[in-house]
């Protein structure tokens, strides 16, 4: 049954019409009044939906059942990556999201060749966010993960200062220094039973020196994906499947 996010909240008996993008496929799949398909607003569950009224560009339906489907994963694990660079954040979002991942901090890093602000930094957040949402009605997610706002690693109002070391998130930075622990070991040490994990993942060239001890002084345990050097955009779903994201 094809399914679909919706902006608006949700609610059995509501009678609309659905976004424009939503219409535009139901409208490319050449659906007709009296169809049923699936829609989800990211607060929990999924509702089942019938098509009212076919428009030339719009399409009407009224909101049925719900039913309280999650398919979360056992473990909320959030990302936060420098970003790589062309289209390899865009992948990197796409997979995580069908993974798993809770949220994606992406990072303005010393070693990273990407380089957003202001405006242009906000389109790329809603074009990322855009991609999770696609990949939310693909994989049968009904929760959106959250894309936050673009960020410089430190500096003036920088994220690492932001970070404390108070909570019960467990805290790890992908580490390539000899006789950095497992990450999985890691995980079963530090974090048995957490359901909040947070992971810094660096760009193409890694942390740098400082930026790696600045995150391990903020509570962060430097851990290792195993003996190969992997992508960036590889070893931030690797690391998000090796603590149970999916």
């Amino acid at each position: 049954m094809p399914r679909f996010h919706c902006s608006v909240p949700l609610s059995t008996g509501a009678a609309f019409a659905l976004p424009p993008g939503a219409a535009r496929h139901v409208q490319v799949l050449r659906m007709q009044p009296g169809d049923v398909l699936t829609l989800f607003d990211g607060a929990g569950g999924e509702y089942e939906a019938t098509i009212e009224r076919m428009g030339r560009s719009d399409v009407s339906v009224t909101v049925g059942t719900h039913h309280a489907i999650e398919r979360e994963a056992t473990r909320a694990v959030h990302l936060a990556v420098g970003m790589p660079a062309n289209e390899r954040m865009d992948w990197l979002v796409e997979k995580a999201t069908e993974l798993g991942v809770a949220s994606i901090q992406p990072l303005a890093t010393a070693h990273g060749v990407l380089r957003l602000s202001g405006e242009r930094a906000e389109k790329k957040r809603a074009h990322w966010e855009a991609i999770a949402i696609a990949a939310c009605e693909q994989c049968g997610r009904n929760r959106v993960p959250v894309i936050h706002p673009v960020r410089s690693f430190s500096g003036n109002s920088g994220w690492i200062d932001a970070q404390q070391q108070e909570g019960t998130a467990a805290r790890f930075v992908l580490s390539l220094a000899e006789g950095t622990q497992g990450i999985a070991a890691a995980a079963a040490a530090h974090a048995p039973g957490n359901r909040d994990v947070r992971v810094l993942s660096g760009p193409e060239g890694g942390l740098s020196a400082a930026e790696e001890q600045e995150a391990i002084a903020r509570g962060f345990a430097p851990v290792t994906l195993g003996l190969r050097v992997l992508r960036a955009e590889t070893a931030a779903l690797a690391a998000l499947v090796s603590l149970g994201g999916s």
